[in-house]
C-alpha cells in the first residue's frame, strides 16, 4: 500500500521503540478497509518485538539500575529509600488492560440506564442478528470472536444504532466490549460510496488511536470501500489535500490542526462523532479545552458518543457539557467482597525482616502463585534479587518498563513460566490471574500525606479471592505505621490478625 502524495515522514524510530514497540507492526490490507496512512509504522519497528521478548528474563527483569531518586529521600526501614512512587498513567493502564485482554470481561456491574425520553421504550438485545446488521459487518464481528454482545453491548448497541441517532454517554471498563460496540456504529452509518470524512474519534494518546483503527479493520475488513486514517503525530499531510478516508481516528491536538490550521477536515460533515476514554482526556493537559473547541463545531445532527471507565463528578461535568441531551449509561458496581480473603498482619522493623517473613510464608504454606506490592521500584529490584538468588522464578512489574513490556510480563505471569510477581502500583488493578492465592503487601499503600489509600489497598488484595475461591493477604507492618492497620480494620469493618513471622507452626495452621 503506497503512501505516495501524502508527504508521509518517518516516525522517529528510537522515540517509537521506546513507547510503542511490538505494538505496531506492519499492516495489511484487510480486505477493501485499509489504513492508507500508516502503511509503513512497522518498517521502523523491525526486530524491536523480538527485542522487547527477548529482555524478559528470569531473575533481572528491570534491566538496569534502579530508579533514581528525585532529591529527596527519607528513612524507611531503618534505610535511605527513594521516595519516588510508581505514578499510575491512566493512559497507560487503558493500553495495557487493551494488550491483556484475550477474551470479553464477564462484568459484576448492574447496568443503569438515565433515557434522554422517558416515556420511550428501552430495548435491549441478547443477540447481533436482533440488531438487523449489514450482513459483512455481522461476519465481522463473529471473525473477532464475539459471539453474543456483552452486558454494556444488550444495551448500548440499540441506542447506538437509532434511527434516527440519539446521543450517549456511557461507562464502560476495558474489556467490556466498548470498542467494538462505537467501531461498529460508525461502520453502521458510513456511506462508503461517499469519499470523504464522515466518522470521528478522539483518542487520548497516539497508541490508543491505533489500537482503535486496528479493530475497525477487523470489524470491517469485508466493508467494501470504507477505509480509516490517523490524525496523529507524525502523519504530516499537506494543507489543501482532500481526505477520501470515510473514518478518522486521532488525538485532539492533531485533530484541531487538520480542522482549522490545515483545513483538512470539514467538521460539519461528520455524522459520527465519539470520544474514547474521557477520564484520560480531562487528566491530560489541554485536552479537555482541545475536545470542547472539536465538538463545538460539529453540526447539530452529529451522532456523540462518549465513553469512559469512571464516572467521577468531573468526569461527569465534562460529559454533559460536551455531549447535548444524550442518553446515560452508568454501571453500578457490587461491592468487591472481602469474606473470601483471609488476611493478616507481620509487625516488621526493616526489610530484613519482611524477607524473613515472606520465606517463612513459603515454607509453610502451599502457594500457587503469588503477587507481592512495593511501594517504590527501588524496593521492587531489590526483593527480586534476593528471591532469585534463593531459587524462585520472579518477574517485576514497574513504571520503568514500557506499556508492552508489561503486557509480556503479565502474559508469562498467566502461562505460569514465573510463579512470583512483583509489582508497584502500575498492577493494583486489572489484572486476573485464577493460580494467585497469596497476595502479599510488602509496602501498604499510601498517598501524599502518608495516609491509608483504601481503594488501591481493595485493588491490591482483590488480586486473590477471584473466581470464587479463597485467598490469603499478608501485610509486612512497621511499629510506627501500625495505625495504618488499625485504619483498614475501621474503615472495612473487619478484624486483621497478626501473625508471629517467627512462628512457623502458626504459619502452617492457615487454611484457604
Amino acid at each position: 500500500m503506497s503512501s505516495a502524495g501524502r508527504g508521509w515522514a518517518e516516525p522517529d524510530t528510537a522515540r517509537l521503540a521506546r513507547s510503542f514497540s511490538g505494538l505496531c507492526t506492519p499492516q495489511r490490507n484487510l480486505g477493501s478497509i485499509r489504513n492508507v496512512s500508516f502503511p509503513s509504522v512497522g518498517k521502523g519497528l523491525a526486530g524491536v518485538a523480538t527485542s522487547v521478548s527477548a529482555g524478559l528474563v528470569t531473575g533481572d527483569p528491570l534491566h538496569g539500575s534502579a530508579c533514581p531518586t528525585a532529591g529527596k529521600k527519607y528513612a524507611n526501614y531503618g534505610e535511605e529509600e527513594d521516595k519516588e512512587d510508581d505514578k499510575v498513567d491512566l493512559a497507560e493502564n487503558s493500553l495495557l488492560n487493551k494488550l491483556i485482554r484475550n477474551s470479553l470481561v464477564e462484568s459484576s456491574h448492574h447496568v443503569e440506564v438515565l433515557q434522554r425520553d422517558p416515556s420511550s421504550p428501552l430495548f435491549s438485545v441478547k443477540s447481533f442478528e436482533e440488531l438487523h446488521l449489514k450482513n459483512e459487518l455481522l461476519q465481522g464481528i463473529y471473525a473477532m470472536g464475539f459471539n453474543r454482545p456483552s452486558k454494556i453491548q444488550e444495551t448500548a448497541l440499540p441506542m447506538m444504532l437509532a434511527d434516527p441517532p440519539q446521543n450517549l454517554i456511557a461507562q464502560s471498563q476495558s474489556g467490556t466490549g466498548k470498542t467494538a460496540a462505537f467501531v461498529l456504529a460508525m461502520l453502521s452509518r458510513v456511506n462508503g460510496a461517499e469519499k470523504s470524512p464522515q466518522c470521528l474519534c478522539l483518542s487520548p494518546t497516539y497508541e490508543l488511536a491505533l489500537q482503535t483503527g486496528r479493530v475497525v479493520e477487523k470489524m470491517g475488513k469485508l466493508c467494501v470501500n470504507i477505509r480509516v486514517t490517523y490524525a496523529v503525530r507524525g502523519n504530516r499531510i499537506p494543507r489543501g489535500t482532500k481526505i477520501e478516508e470515510q473514518i478518522i481516528i486521532g488525538t485532539p491536538g492533531t485533530v484541531l490542526d487538520w480542522c482549522f490550521k490545515l483545513k483538512l477536515l470539514d467538521a460539519k460533515k461528520i455524522s459520527v462523532f465519539v470520544l474514547d476514554e474521557a477520564d484520560v482526556m480531562i487528566d491530560t493537559q489541554g485536552f479537555l479545552d482541545q475536545s470542547v473547541r472539536i465538538q463545538r463545531t460539529l453540526s447539530k445532527d452529529c451522532q456523540m458518543l462518549l465513553f469512559s471507565a469512571t464516572f467521577e463528578e468531573a468526569v461527569l461535568q465534562f460529559a454533559e457539557q460536551i455531549i447535548p441531551d444524550p442518553n446515560i449509561i452508568k454501571l453500578r458496581r457490587e461491592e468487591m467482597t472481602l469474606t473470601n480473603i483471609r488476611q493478616f498482619y507481620f509487625l516488621c522493623e526493616h526489610k530484613a525482616d519482611k524477607y524473613r517473613a515472606l520465606c517463612n510464608v513459603y515454607g509453610s504454606i502451599t502457594v500457587g502463585q503469588a503477587i507481592i506490592f512495593c511501594q517504590t521500584r527501588r524496593n521492587a529490584k531489590w526483593l527480586s534479587l534476593e528471591l532469585t538468588r534463593d531459587g524462585h522464578k520472579v518477574s517485576v512489574l514497574s513504571g520503568e518498563l514500557t506499556v508492552e513490556q508489561r503486557a509480556a510480563v503479565i502474559q508469562r505471569f498467566r502461562d505460569g513460566k514465573e510463579k512470583v510477581l512483583i509489582t508497584t502500583n502500575v498492577c493494583a488493578r486489572g489484572i486476573d490471574v485464577k493460580q494467585v492465592t497469596i497476595v502479599v503487601n510488602f509496602n501498604l499503600p499510601t498517598n501524599l500525606l502518608h495516609y491509608l489509600d483504601f481503594e488501591t489497598y481493595l485493588h491490591r488484595i482483590g488480586r486473590t479471592g477471584r473466581f470464587g475461591k479463597k485467598g490469603l493477604a499478608f501485610n509486612m507492618v512497621e511499629r510506627h505505621n501500625l495505625p495504618l492497620i488499625r485504619s483498614i480494620e475501621e474503615h472495612f469493618k473487619i478484624k486483621i490478625k497478626q501473625l508471629d513471622p517467627d512462628d512457623m507452626d502458626e504459619i502452617e495452621k492457615i487454611d484457604y
